[in-house]
């Protein structure tokens, strides 16, 4: 690992990491065995909380710990309509109609009835995961969509967890340094996966700044003070070599870790992201918050409906039973296959080690180091 020390010495200090690659913490993905191969292998593997019953996150956080005693993350948005969902009686009725007429086109393909009701409430589970993580005492706490206030980062930092925030924006990466967080994952516009928003922007904000201005000016920003890592189009040892020219201390990657073999993420899934057209838009007509996936049937139909998505998730909520059957039926063209701009580079399914050895050894050879 001497060459990966070198690389990530400021991250390796600051998160216990002897590899400077953080795992993007993917829901349906970020198992606990694929979290335990990252960290085992010397990144961070960061598992994903949003939705999950305390009880069933407590479990998979115990199951991380008897796979790896490495350092490992647990990942969890803060967005304000996320955290505190919005009520669905205060919708429009032609925002709900407008939604669901999309859903309706698609969901006669698996004999789904039609519908214009709105979704049931969301239930907050986002504090009693925060609480659980916090008793837990895991090593790593990865905010996404939300900066941690500091009163959140203190309760961590209580309990002995370091924690990195993912931002899009550089204002959001100098209010969460000025809140405390311990690293800044500096996401630029190539990025797979949902913006980290704290509040959603309209389509054109949502766009963002790409890794070659956002990483550089992250690093002028708080470089001094936290490890910036660039998140979003970094898929092999040239990209991580791009950018830690360009000042970074390492990278937090996405699209590359769902085609692994411990990845979580269907079949079908990783067939796509390694073969054929990879094509990506971005789109909130899958969980009404901003995400880059592959282009499908349903990615061109709602552009092409100018639909208003549901705030908060209710999007998801309300699409849950057509996402649901395309997900069982392996319909690549009606779930959100999350992807990132450089997907088109991948042409394999290696093990997470073999990714982190074969990235890290490319860079520092690139790089001389």
């Amino acid at each position: 690992m001497t060459g990966n020390a070198v690389l990530g010495k400021r991250l390796s200090e600051a998160l216990g990491i002897e590899a400077p690659i953080v795992q993007s913490g993917m829901a349906g993905v970020a198992v606990p065995g694929l979290v335990a191969a990252v960290s085992n292998a010397g990144g961070l593997g960061v598992m994903a909380a949003l939705g999950a019953k305390p009880d069933a996150l407590r479990e998979s956080i115990r199951q991380i710990r008897q796979a790896t005693d490495k350092p490992f993350g647990v990942n969890i948005w803060l967005h304000s309509d996320v955290r505190t969902s919005p009520d669905p009686a205060a919708i429009s009725d032609d925002v709900v109609r407008g939604s669901q007429a999309v859903l309706n086109h698609f969901r006669p393909r698996f004999d789904l009835p039609v519908t214009f009701e709105r979704p049931a409430p969301a239930r907050d589970l986002v504090n009693d995961a925060l609480t659980v993580m916090i008793e837990e005492r895991v090593p790593v706490f990865s905010a996404g969509l939300g900066i941690p206030e500091a009163d959140l980062v203190e309760r961590f930092h209580r309990a002995g967890t370091k924690v990195l925030s993912m931002v899009a924006t550089l204002s959001d990466g100098v209010s969460a340094v000025a809140n405390g967080v311990d690293a800044i994952a500096a996401q630029g516009t190539e990025s797979g996966g949902h913006r980290s928003y704290g509040t959603k922007p309209d389509r054109q904000g949502a766009t963002g700044s790409s890794c070659l201005v956002l990483v550089p000016a992250m690093v002028d920003a708080v470089g001094r003070e936290v490890p910036v890592l660039a998140s979003g189009g970094v898929v092999d040892g040239r990209g991580l070599a791009a950018m830690f020219a360009l000042g970074a201390d390492g990278a937090l990657m996405g699209t590359r870790f769902v085609a692994t073999k411990e990845s979580g993420a269907a079949e079908v899934w990783k067939q796509r992201i390694t073969s054929g057209d990879r094509s990506t838009t971005l789109t909130d007509g899958f969980t009404g918050q901003w995400a880059r996936v592959l282009n499908s049937e349903f990615t061109d139909h709602w552009a092409e409906s100018r639909a208003e998505a549901l705030p908060g998730l209710l999007q998801a909520a309300a699409g849950r039973d057509l996402f649901g059957a395309a997900r069982a039926s392996d319909d690549d063209q009606l779930q959100p296959l999350y992807a990132g701009a450089a997907v088109a580079q991948l042409s394999d399914i290696p093990s997470a080690a073999e990714v982190i050895q074969t990235l890290t050894a490319d860079a520092s050879r690139i790089l001389n180091r």
